[in-house]
């Protein structure tokens, strides 16, 4: 990624892939306006990673900008991350940062809505080698928290376990991207140099929902 100084976003899900993207534009010049992260139709819980509003709020406070939020259901998620984007525009925001790795349908997708809502996409992890990644990610000290298996992929055990070199060296051994690039797992980011301090988490109930399952996880107070 090119350094130059220019206003952002970021397409937040919680997890290392969105931090660690963020991690590196803002290591490249960039200046961070704001997080955006949609929510089920309910406003209860993120869509992707199926985190707790006040565990995203926690993250946001903990970097220090808001959090932008929208509620959708699937159909209506296009536009209503469109009009997202241009909440984070009005902003300030001229750029928004996604943890993508490497499919290129999802890297087109986001293109798409950011030039409809008159941003530039900027994808700090593309194409980059999987262990590389993560080795980065641990080096500069962050860490995550797996919440997210896919169910004939991985064994719900690893829910709530740091993901940790010993457990992406599993996950490689199944087979599964050590990144979770496809879907096959999705982590919370707990601590690191984003952070003005760690989140310290509760792990509550664990549900299996369309193929996967989900650690329910709550902000200690």
């Amino acid at each position: 990624m090119k350094p130059r100084a220019q206003s952002l976003c970021c397409s937040w899900s919680g997890g290392k892939d969105s931090c660690l993207a963020l991690h590196r534009a803002l290591a490249a010049g960039g200046r961070l306006t704001c997080l955006a992260t949609m929510f089920t139709e309910d406003g209860q819980r993120s869509r992707s990673h199926g985190l707790a509003r006040e565990v995203l709020e926690a993250q946001a406070a903990a970097i220090g900008v808001p959090l932008l939020t929208a509620a959708a259901t699937w159909d209506e998620y296009e536009a209503a991350f469109v009009s997202l984007l241009g909440q984070a525009r009005r902003r300030g925001a001229e750029a928004a940062v996604f943890g993508d790795i490497d499919i290129p349908r999802h890297r087109e997708w986001e293109e798409n809505v950011c030039r409809q809502a008159g941003l530039a996409a900027e994808l700090p992890l593309w194409q980059e080698e999987r262990l590389k990644l993560l080795e980065e990610w641990w080096a500069a000290g962050f860490e995550a928290c797996v919440v997210v298996v896919r169910e004939r992929l991985i064994d719900s055990k690893y829910l709530g376990r740091r993901l940790d070199r010993q457990v992406a060296e599993e996950f490689a051994a199944l087979g599964v991207d050590p990144c979770g690039e496809n879907g096959e797992f999705h982590t919370v980011a707990v601590r690191g140099p984003l952070f003005r301090r760690p989140l310290e988490l509760e792990m509550r109930g664990q549900v299996l929902r369309s193929g996967c399952w989900f650690q329910d996880v709550a902000v200690k107070m």
